[in-house]
């Protein structure tokens, strides 16, 4: 009898062995490579948004058709230098003072809040993760050691013509025309052949790559072909109110003035807008073909299914719908930006309309990745968004210059400025934010609401992050100045 409960014990261990894998726990699925593409000063004019009936972008639009479009997703800052900052560190710039341009040598002097924070790309490598870059990831390149291989990036925004086409106003690189004559001599180009050669290489760890490209932004030079997929005399132009302003506080106009940029009415009365509109749009067309190279040699690649993908613009861009071009401004034009994810581990097609910030890029690529959350974030994953009921009051916030924020939600747009002044929209009716309701007292309550969103740390301007564009900010920069002596 013994000699049999030994048997039956011993079988029982076995077969417990052969279901559990000799007593070891399961094996954890292999980590995720990540591929983040960002590009710069593009705004929602891509097919999937349908705020260009013209643009023509097929590669971001099949990214955005196999996984999940954010067709509400705002930038925290308008501008290059404050927005990567604050989506590469996982914090607002009303947290870091981070308002203004910034050198990536800069980023971590004279700011406590981003002294010991780790990077975006540096998270992933403190994890076992490979890191590589090319291009303008965050304002210049990146900062020393953030990526174990790097294909730099050429500095400057060319390649250039020994003189200006169109504009030359100092302040701004702005200018178009057809220049170069051949892709492969633009700079984006030489990113995508990087990150495709890196794509065919064989990696003995996970890796995260990120690719950043230059164009749509200024000055909008394309080669002809890109030119000649928009006839000028057949875009749609953006709509454009003259008195648009009048219904603005003081400071609005203040930081909204552009004096270095078109305007509107110089561009109506030139008969430059279309031709501006099409430059735009050539650029736009011409980067997407550089995303498309990357994207086809991923799909192409041994980890088309094992990479998670992430495609961003730091900030919109005006083209005349406020009187102006450019961006540094906090209307939806400025704020509003392509966020599209793609993972192993999303199986379903979504796009979803609630607001949200670049700053939860950071730790929705965490979550994805499976890795342990940061706690320094100040955004939050969008993962449980997907499939699950849609919060139509939660706002995205976007801050310019310390104090001026302004946020949206799935129906308003409230902007709150350092003075007290205020901006109010109803987007269901004024989808173009024409007509500020802020002094309508029946909707003090809506404010009063909005404001509760408001950030809770506003810390001073930073040495490092400088901004002398526009003139409401130059007593800002002596301030900075001043600092420094």
């Amino acid at each position: 009898m013994r000699a049999l409960i030994r048997l039956y014990t011993a079988l029982r261990v076995l077969l417990f062995f052969s279901i559990t894998g000799c007593g070891s726990s399961p094996e954890k699925d292999p980590p995720l490579n990540v591929l983040m593409i960002s590009i710069d000063d593009l705004n929602d004019w891509i097919g999937v948004l349908k705020a260009n009936p013209n643009v023509k972008t097929p590669n971001i639009d099949r990214l955005a058709q196999e996984g999940i479009l954010f067709t509400n997703a705002h930038c925290q800052a308008p501008i290059c230098g404050p927005s990567r900052a604050s989506l590469l560190s996982g914090l607002r710039p009303s947290s870091t003072g981070i308002y203004g341009q910034i050198k990536d040598q800069n980023l971590r002097k004279g700011n406590p809040s981003m002294k010991t924070v780790r990077f975006l790309p540096q998270y992933f490598k403190d994890h076992g993760y490979k890191t590589l870059g090319v291009g303008k990831i965050f304002h210049n390149h990146a900062p020393e050691g953030v990526f174990d291989e790097s294909g730099g990036r050429i500095q400057g925004f060319g390649p250039l013509p020994e003189k200006r086409i169109k504009w030359d106003k100092k302040g701004t690189s702005t200018d178009w025309g057809v220049y170069p004559s051949q892709d492969s001599l633009m700079y984006d180009y030489s990113y995508a052949q990087w990150a495709e050669k890196q794509l065919k290489k064989s990696h003995n760890r996970p890796f995260f790559m990120a690719v950043g490209f230059i164009r749509p932004h200024v000055p909008w030079y394309a080669p002809k072909q890109w030119f000649d997929l928009y006839p000028p005399d057949k875009l749609t132009l953006p709509s454009y109110l003259p008195n648009d302003w009048d219904d603005l506080p003081e400071i609005a106009k203040q930081i909204a003035f552009k004096g270095m940029m078109p305007t509107t009415d110089w561009a109506i009365e030139s008969g430059e807008w279309s031709k501006i509109v099409q430059a735009y749009l050539a650029c736009v067309s011409f980067v997407d073909q550089q995303v498309g190279v990357v994207l086809d040699a991923l799909e192409n690649s041994a980890y088309k299914d094992n990479t998670i993908v992430v495609l961003w613009s730091d900030h919109g861009y005006e083209l005349g719908e406020k009187g102006s071009f450019g961006k540094q401004t906090i209307w939806s034009e400025s704020t509003r930006v392509p966020l599209v994810f793609k993972s192993p581990k999303i199986d379903v097609q979504q796009s979803i309309p609630q607001a949200v910030e670049l700053l939860d890029v950071y730790p929705t690529l965490i979550d994805l990745a499976a890795l342990p959350p940061n706690p320094t974030n100040e955004g939050k994953s969008l993962l449980p968004l997907i499939n699950q009921q849609i919060d139509s009051t939660a706002v995205a916030i976007t801050t310019y210059g310390q104090n001026n924020h302004s946020m949206i939600n799935m129906q308003y747009r409230y902007i709150f400025y350092e003075n007290g002044a205020e901006e109010l929209y109803d987007l269901q009716k004024d989808p173009e934010e024409r007509y500020n309701i802020a002094n309508h007292e029946a909707l003090d309550v809506l404010k009063t609401d909005m404001r509760k969103n408001l950030p809770k740390i506003n810390v001073d301007w930073k040495v490092g992050s400088s901004h002398i564009i526009n003139d409401y900010f130059k007593r800002t920069s002596k301030q900075i100045k001043n600092q420094k002596k």
